[in-house]
């Protein structure tokens, strides 16, 4: 509905069945980060959307409440923009969490 009222992009929340719902969207969809999650979740949940169809992730506080904000966002990047699996992806976070 909001693909036919003019959106260009249509924020969700990831849920089961979202290859179906990525699959009916006209636009790109991305998903809402959601409740703050362990890292590792809130990557695996950002693998499992873009494997699914999603477009990319709107995060805030799985990534701005992390104890490595930096090394969060540079995961999620990994996942949503090179195709890291979720454990590649932990690790580029404990790296950067470790270079305090």
């Amino acid at each position: 509905m909001l693909a036919e009222n003019g959106a260009n992009i249509v924020k969700s929340y990831y849920c089961e069945g979202f290859e179906r719902v990525a699959a009916a969207c006209p636009v790109p969809i991305v998903i809402a980060g959601g409740k703050k999650l362990p890292e590792l979740e809130a990557l695996e949940m950002a693998y499992k959307a873009i494997q699914e169809g999603a477009h990319g992730v709107d995060m805030g506080r799985n990534i701005f409440q992390s104890d490595s904000p930096a090394g969060m966002a540079q995961a999620i990047g990994k996942v949503v923009h090179e195709g890291y699996t979720p454990k590649q992806a932990y690790e580029v976070y404990q790296e950067t969490r470790h270079q305090k």
